[in-house]
């Protein structure tokens, strides 16, 4: 089966985006008193290593990002952004799984936000497990309803599951010619856009809307 991930948007910096805007609004909203009393050198202090992370996965030095994320974490464990830079940095280095704990850990934390949810979905639709997929998607959107890449992933999901079922309906019908015409133009479209490459400094940017599939004629 052919695979049609490609196009998936993983996002790898949130802060940059209106949807992750609003997600660290929300995570500063439920920071404790004690943290919300740091000084602003000390936030400024954070920000400046932050950005050093970013610039070490960028690199691919990510032995050296994740010891730094770690210590941010350690010094903010209610700040959300090292978390997340973390969790991209897995997924670059293919550490799927340990990808995947870490942004369970974050859905677990901080619900409002959408992106760990985004990014969750990637990795279980990169796996096959497209029902943890769209439903992490769902979870998003709940979370924020105009994330548009949400809705673009979800629509990838759909079209996969749609192109698993017109492929079983003609495995199991020979003489079924409406299915396979279906399957066509479902894998057609979900592979025709270009792959967005995720990088941990820049955002990716949506997606011009795919055309309608239009429904074969029996």
């Amino acid at each position: 089966m052919r695979n049609v991930y490609a196009s998936w948007i993983l996002i790898a910096a949130f802060a940059a985006l209106p949807g992750g805007a609003r997600a660290a609004d929300a995570a500063a909203a439920s920071t404790s008193a004690e943290s919300q009393e740091i000084s602003e050198a000390a936030r400024k202090a954070y920000a400046a290593s932050l950005r050093s992370a970013r610039d070490l996965v960028a690199q691919k030095k990510y032995d050296d990002a994740i010891a730094q994320l770690d210590r941010l974490t350690a010094e903010r464990p209610r700040e959300p952004q090292a978390r997340f830079l973390k969790g991209v940095a897995l997924s670059d280095q293919k550490k799927t799984e340990d990808a995947v704990a870490v942004y369970r850990g974050l859905v677990a934390d901080f619900p409002e936000m959408p992106e760990p949810h985004n990014n969750l979905a990637v990795l279980y639709a990169q796996k096959g497990d497209l029902g943890l997929a769209r439903d992490e998607l769902l979870l998003a959107i709940q979370a924020a309803p105009d994330y548009a890449v949400a809705y673009e992933n979800l629509g990838d999901v759909y079209a996969q599951l749609a192109g698993d079922q017109y492929e079983r309906a003609a495995t199991l019908d020979k003489k079924n010619r409406s299915a396979p015409a279906k399957l066509k133009i479902v894998r057609t479209t979900a592979t025709a856009t270009p792959a967005t490459p995720a990088t941990p400094v820049t955002p990716a940017t949506p997606a011009t809307p795919a055309s309608p599939v239009t429904p074969a004629t029996p």
